[in-house]
């Protein structure tokens, strides 16, 4: 199994994802923040939203295609949700789109999302390009938070 992990510091789901499955699992995870080495982790530092760094983490793919992309990015918060929430938006955005290009057929993308604006449009998005799309709020988030997780399976080319 192939997984990219978007936003992996400081290797939460790298290290959930690994404890899981093991030596069956490779994991490309990226981030602006360093992170410690974990087994079967490739890990880059990088901005995703540059192409260089895009480009770094389609090529320790290679050929081969991702069958999970985890995303845990978040913009650094202002305070301000006019602008926050456009931030985590284009965040989201840029997952789903990296999906469309490393994602293989029946795939599964999981993806941290901020309640508010361009969420809707975002989960109407994503249910065209994926068989099951669920909205999870984690019982470790607080009650009124607005973190949710899209949680997309079987991903339709």
């Amino acid at each position: 199994m192939v997984c990219v992990d978007l936003g992996s510091s400081p290797g939460s789901w790298s290290q959930y994802v690994t404890e899981k499955l093991g030596a069956r699992v490779r994991i490309v995870a990226l981030d602006l923040l360093p992170m410690d080495t974990l087994p079967s982790v490739e890990f880059i530092q990088g901005d995703f939203r540059e192409d260089d760094i895009l480009g770094r983490v389609e090529s320790e793919l290679g050929e081969g295609r991702a069958d999970l992309v985890l995303s845990d990015m978040a913009p650094n918060i202002s305070g301000n949700k006019s602008v926050d929430q456009p931030r985590s938006m284009y965040l989201a955005e840029l997952a789903l789109d990296l999906c469309e290009r490393a994602l293989r057929p029946g795939g599964d993308f999981v993806c941290k999302l901020f309640q508010g604006e361009g969420t809707d449009a975002f989960i109407e998005n994503a249910r065209r390009r994926f068989g099951r799309v669920r909205v999870m709020k984690p019982e470790a988030s607080r009650p009124g938070s607005r973190e949710v997780y899209l949680v997309a399976r079987n991903y339709q080319l």
